[in-house]
């Protein structure tokens, strides 16, 4: 169904109308939603796979707006699924953009899954023409060894509905002014129970990810009048803190900005998360289906392997994270002299699915 000039403009002119009408088609899409999720036994839907075709249409469109059209376009996707999102923008490509620029296009999934990759070769295959233009590399995309040689060349890189499975780690503060410390897991003994074990930080990976977040700022830039009073007011009203780290995603863009420094980004995923009963900032939503219904966990310590963990992506932590690996965030300890690339951010809310995001970002 669309909306013609006339009716957008009194749309704009009335916005409650639009709220109306968004409240109505939300409903609508809940609705196939629960009906499609209690038909299969899929955990979860992504909204490429949803939206098919449209949502692969719309990438595809953001792209040939913005590539440079004059060298081959070139595409990897971090995680492609079932190739919906693949094959989407190939087809588009084909009916839409000079045949020189299909001609000349390479698409690239870099899946972890054997099982994922020969599907992708599959769907993608419905179109015969494509299969000269796509190929799968079945390995881990934090790899570093996997990239070979730096490639100078211009690119894009997909990444959709990956960063909330991305490992993430957990640190913990006992309370406002302590340090932090990384939070371990352990056995304990002659028990099946896990607990939690707390040691200093040690991790680079965790360290460089207090420091792009400025996990410290507060406690370095407050006087020691400030300092002490807070120190009292803690032990009096000790207030624990728990935050986790997307040091998975920060792995991954420092390998993509070594290999790929020319390179464009596109990621989707979840701003928001439902009625997460777990504690921390950006804490997962931990969750297992069983006979068509969800079901959460208060700990993670409780799943086991037959549960699904997705994460909140903060946007604006993502751009933080970005923007350094380019080199182009400077951290105030940082004393490389790496020089940095200017990186233009846009993100776009989803008026339908309120807890997911889109950006890109653009050379």
């Amino acid at each position: 169904m669309g909306i013609s000039l006339k009716d957008r403009n009194r749309l704009e002119c009335f916005p409650e109308q639009l709220s109306s009408i968004s409240l109505r088609v939300g409903k609508v899409i809940m609705k196939y939603l629960d009906k499609i999720y209690k038909e299969s036994e899929v955990s979860w839907f992504t909204p490429v796979e949803i939206f098919k075709p449209w949502y692969a249409h719309g990438i595809a469109e953001a792209i040939m707006r913005t590539a440079n059209l004059s060298v081959p376009l070139k595409i990897y996707e971090i995680g492609g699924g079932s190739g919906t999102c693949a094959k989407g923008i190939m087809d588009y490509i084909m009916l839409n953009a000079p045949p020189r620029v299909y001609n000349n296009m390479t698409y690239i999934s870099v899946e972890v899954s054997p099982s994922l990759a020969e599907i992708q070769r599959e769907t993608v295959g419905e179109v015969r023409s494509h299969l000269s233009k796509f190929r799968v590399e079945c390995r881990d995309a934090t790899d570093r060894s996997g990239w070979g040689d730096a490639e100078q060349q211009p690119c894009w890189v997909i990444m959709l509905e990956v960063l909330d499975n991305l490992p993430h780690d957990l640190i913990y503060s006992e309370n406002q002014v302590s340090p932090w410390m990384e939070v371990w897991v352990e056995k304990q003994q002659d028990r099946e129970t896990l607990s939690e074990l707390y040691k200093p930080l040690q991790d680079s990976l965790i360290k460089r990810c207090v420091a792009i977040i400025d996990l410290d700022k507060k406690h370095d830039s407050q006087s020691s009048a400030i300092l002490k009073a807070k120190s009292v007011w803690s032990k009096v009203f000790p207030k624990p803190q728990r935050c986790w780290l997307p040091t998975g995603c920060l792995k991954l863009l420092e390998v993509l900005h070594e290999v790929l420094p020319k390179m464009s980004l596109i990621a989707s995923d979840f701003s928001y998360l439902p009625d997460v009963r777990i504690l921390g900032e950006r804490a997962p939503l931990v969750s297992t289906k069983k006979d068509g219904s969800s079901s959460d966990y208060s700990s993670y310590l409780d799943a086991r392997g037959d549960a699904d963990i997705f994460f909140p992506t903060e946007f604006w932590l993502l751009e933080r994270i970005d923007h350094y690996c380019s080199g182009w965030l400077k951290l105030q300890k940082d004393l490389s002299s790496k020089e940095g690339k200017k990186r233009r951010t846009i993100t776009v809310s989803s008026i339908l699915l309120s807890y997911s995001g889109f950006c890109f970002w653009k050379l």
